[in-house]
């Protein structure tokens, strides 16, 4: 019992010794074996932050490709940081979430020129951009072997039904008492490792829709378990409605070069390459005022005259908040399209430009060229 005056902590000392004990155990055996995971002690900073980066809201099996081809081009923070912007877009092209790319970058190049290095700090690090406290906290721990807490989704699942925190996980005071949660497990010896096996549970025994307790290496020290509440805990996340988007995509072709646009830096596929493209209406209109609205709006922003014609390929495309349908109509222009942020890109240069899955999709539907221009 705590003396006059004390308050319990938190995590009391026999049961995060307990957990500590068990998870690392089962760590030593379980740990899937992945090229950015390293002995405690022996993490190279620069490979952790890249694949903490790859894997925000992008499955493992998707990102360990990426994280090999990113490391070959830029295989140190230097390299990065050298690189412009457009290459680092294009090793990214695929992932999706293009603003952790330019995150990355700037990160990369403000480490340098303040630090010489990654910052082995926590403080540090969550100065960088595109370092949010979970990425701070699982680079401090897992690079440079500091105790800092770092909670991703899985490990906010994991801690809120070992410890029966039942209020939704985006409330702040949720978050805040898995914060300090986290913050009480932590100890001197093997912070990253911790780090990982914490992430490890989550992401294969205490998952989702169907917590696998009997293979938990700490099912008996769990209290939604015990409560018979693993499956209620936490709530389930109250997701708003995906905003539905139709976009109208001129294909602009001269013999075999199509015609790209270099995209804004914020926004839709901000920074990538796409043909020129428009939002049409979600309203049912006739395929003719589709092709007028999108010459319109394209005849605007190129500066001159554009002729919309058939349909050639549709795609679909879901992400995060966006439900996204692309339409490619044939388009054509009395005078040739040029300016700053414009290109005519080869089929080769189409597919090694930084351009967005949804959109490397919709360019594979197109029929083939069917002539060349005359000359």
């Amino acid at each position: 019992m705590p003396g006059p005056g004390r308050t319990a902590p938190l995590v009391p000392a026999a049961r995060r010794a307990a957990l500590r004990r068990r998870l690392l155990a089962w760590y030593d055996g379980a740990r899937r074996d992945f090229p950015w995971r390293f002995a405690e002690g022996q993490a190279d900073p620069y490979r952790v932050w890249i694949s903490e980066a790859m894997l925000q809201q992008t499955q493992v099996a998707r990102v360990v490709p990426y994280y090999r081809l990113f490391l070959e081009r830029f295989p140190t923070l230097e390299a990065l940081a050298a690189a412009d912007e457009e290459a680092v877009l294009e090793a990214w092209s695929g992932l999706g979430y293009y603003a952790r790319a330019r995150s990355l970058h700037g990160a990369a190049r403000q480490a340098l020129a303040l630090h010489g290095r990654l910052p082995a700090s926590l403080k540090g690090l969550a100065a960088l951009p595109g370092f949010g406290p979970y990425t701070a906290g699982a680079v401090a721990s897992i690079a440079f072997g500091l105790p800092a807490p770092a909670v991703d989704g899985n490990v906010a699942r994991l801690l809120a039904r070992l410890f029966a925190i039942d209020g939704p996980l985006e409330a702040a005071s949720t978050r805040a008492r898995l914060a300090a949660t986290a913050a009480a497990l932590l100890g001197p010896e093997r912070p990253g490792d911790w780090t990982q096996a914490l992430i490890e549970l989550g992401a294969t025994r205490c998952v989702k829709s169907a917590p696998r307790c009997e293979r938990c290496p700490v099912a008996g020290l769990c209290e939604a378990r015990r409560a018979g509440k693993q499956l209620i805990i936490p709530p389930a996340r109250r997701r708003p409605g995906k905003l539905r988007l139709r976009l109208g995509v001129a294909v602009f072709r001269y013999g075999e070069l199509l015609l790209l646009l270099r995209r804004p830096s914020s926004g839709l596929f901000g920074g990538l390459w796409a043909p020129p493209m428009a939002a049409l209406p979600q309203g049912v209109l006739t395929a003719a005022k589709l092709r007028k609205r999108l010459g319109e709006v394209l005849s605007r922003e190129l500066g001159v005259p554009v002729r919309v014609g058939r349909e050639l390929a549709s795609a679909e495309r879901t992400l995060t908040h966006r439900a996204l349908t692309l339409l490619a109509f044939e388009a054509t222009t009395r005078t040739r399209p040029e300016g700053p942020g414009l290109r005519w890109a080869t089929p080769l240069e189409v597919e090694t430009l930084g351009t967005a899955s949804a959109v490397r999709v919709l360019l594979e539907r197109l029929p083939p060229v069917r002539s060349r221009p005359k000359a």
